[in-house]
């Protein structure tokens, strides 16, 4: 239980500490998602 603990604590501080990499990847993806259903129409 403490080892899993210990590794929620650690995702959570990387997650705090590259939260705006993630917001870019998910900006992206959600760019190109747009641009292929646009350019399925």
């Amino acid at each position: 239980m403490q080892t899993l603990q210990s590794g929620y604590r650690g995702l959570s501080l990387l997650m705090m500490l590259n939260w705006d990499r993630a917001l870019y990847v998910a900006t992206l993806a959600g760019a190109l998602a747009a641009g292929a259903w646009l350019g399925s129409l």
